[in-house]
């Protein structure tokens, strides 16, 4: 069974920073992954692209996180994760990391939720 883990969400004051972490378990390996990336979805609005790690390519952000995240992966542990820095309100949301397999399989965790005090 497959599963991926998101952790690191919590409350936090405009200005601080929080890491996420995304551990993959069960038949999935990072290693072997297409690509992998971090989702948000903020209450009335769509699932937006955050940051995500082509196979062999490089990073890639939102405008509106460039500069403030940073995504990278530890394929030794098997987990994906999401620095944080200079948070604003605006980035209070629910995270989801996925992991795309293949052209066919992507597989999503279940969230976890970041909330920026002003």
């Amino acid at each position: 069974q497959v599963q991926l883990v998101e952790s690191g969400g919590g409350l936090v004051q405009a200005g601080g920073s929080l890491r996420l972490s995304c551990a993959a378990s069960g038949s999935i390996f990072i290693i072997n992954a297409m690509g992998m990336g971090w989702y948000r979805q903020a209450p009335g609005k769509q699932r937006e692209l955050v940051a995500q790690i082509p196979s062999g390519g490089a990073p890639n952000y939102a405008a509106s996180v460039k500069d403030r995240f940073t995504i990278s992966r530890d394929n030794a542990k098997n987990t994906v994760y999401l620095q944080m820095n200079s948070l604003k309100p605006e980035d209070t949301a629910v995270y989801y990391c996925n992991v795309v397999v293949s052209k066919r399989t992507t597989y999503w965790g279940q969230g976890t939720q970041v909330t920026v005090s002003s």
